[in-house]
């Protein structure tokens, strides 16, 4: 088990919005990736962020879009559409969705529309 299944997203989710607040992006986009790749709306994030939930936990009791199959492409040298561990995939989507956000790209575009 990867070290990563067990920390918990509220661990994370800071550096995530310092990651996209340095490049000019804001805290609801960030909320609205999620919400367009788990189901949850911002009530049920914010629960899962006070709550502690690990990543296992939190993508375990999301509902993923069905297209998350168009996230493709290169997260740390590794690509999103080959990775083998489930759980793995849905966290690698959720940073290429947050690296595609600091890059620039219009929320159209990172969301698959």
């Amino acid at each position: 088990m990867h070290r990563i299944f067990t920390t918990s997203v509220s661990s994370v989710y800071p550096a995530y919005v310092a990651k996209l607040e340095r490049k000019g992006r804001t805290n609801a986009e960030l909320d609205e990736v999620i919400a367009w790749l788990t189901g949850f709306d911002e009530a049920e994030l914010l629960r899962h962020l006070d709550a502690g939930t690990t990543f296992a936990e939190f993508f375990d009791a999301a509902r993923l879009n069905p297209n998350v199959a168009l996230i493709t492409g290169a997260v740390c040298g590794v690509r999103v559409e080959s990775v083998e561990d489930p759980l793995m995939q849905k966290i690698r989507y959720l940073d290429k969705l947050v690296d595609e956000l600091a890059r620039g790209r219009p929320m159209a575009k990172v969301l698959r529309s």
